[in-house]
């Protein structure tokens, strides 16, 4: 069955992406995923009812469909990323594709966000920004989960000689599991416990209850601090592009940080 819907993006529209603006960049980053997950659901029913020996042309079609929309979101989203300065520099790192370098740079407002805390506080990295009832949400969801998908980029690129910010997960996983053996969390653990509520049966709470924190609230800690990492670079660097003279992260300026860590080439 082959019915051809889509067109494919001409070279017009292609060289009319550089010149995105953020509204539609960001439509086009949420819309990718969106229908990134769309496609690989339509495949795994396709596979499924194939198995069965039932029909799926349909099916089938809303598959192939999905995948070409996503390939030309995808070449519009590549030559907006790619077309930026801070874009090329982020995609230099391993790990960091034409699609989130483009989510970058619509989200990330260089006249707003000014410091690697405000980034972070935008990113949904702070730890202290709580949304609470009837307010507005202190943190933007879409770069929220764009920065999750930053840090396990770097968890799966930890083993890579050429990746930068990989080796900066590992090495923090490391030091965070060396500090929970020796107890030294022990306070936040009791918190987790008095404000979470924990299933008693399960490795989380047997963790906790002994002062511990369990290996997945390890993992989300290095993964946080590497992706925290990359988007104080990425700042550094976009503001350099821009002639913006960067200010010293707060981590390292005041976090008793004894060594600043420069980007990477």
């Amino acid at each position: 069955m082959e019915l051809d819907v889509i067109n494919k993006l001409t070279k017009d529209l292609k060289n009319a992406s550089v010149n995105l603006g953020r509204d539609e960049a960001r439509f086009l980053v949420d819309a990718y995923y969106i229908i990134q997950e769309d496609r690989k659901r339509s495949f795994n029913q396709e596979r499924a009812l194939e198995a069965d020996g039932e029909p799926h042309s349909i099916i089938s079609w809303f598959a192939n469909q999905s995948e070409m929309l996503e390939k030309q979101i995808s070449k519009a989203l590549d030559a907006y990323s790619a077309s930026k300065p801070e874009g090329q520099w982020a995609r230099r790192q391993v790990g960091i594709g034409p699609i989130i370098a483009a989510g970058l740079h619509a989200h990330i407002d260089l006249a707003l966000t000014t410091t690697s805390t405000k980034l972070w506080r935008f990113a949904g990295l702070d730890p202290t920004s709580k949304w609470e009832k009837g307010k507005k949400r202190p943190w933007n969801a879409s770069l929220k989960t764009l920065t999750w998908k930053i840090g396990e980029s770097f968890v799966k690129t930890c083993n890579n000689e050429n990746s930068f910010y990989g080796p900066v997960y590992a090495k923090r996983k490391k030091l965070e599991t060396e500090r929970n053996e020796q107890g030294l969390f022990a306070d936040q653990a009791a918190k987790v416990l008095e404000t979470k509520k924990i299933g008693k049966d399960t490795d989380a709470y047997k963790a906790y209850s002994v002062g511990k924190l369990p290996p997945a609230h390890i993992h989300s800690r290095a993964r946080r601090y590497a992706a925290k990492l990359f988007l104080s670079h990425y700042l550094e660097m976009a503001q350099r592009a821009h002639g913006i003279e960067p200010t010293t992260p707060y981590i390292i300026a005041l976090g008793g940080h004894a060594d600043y860590i420069p980007p990477p080439p």
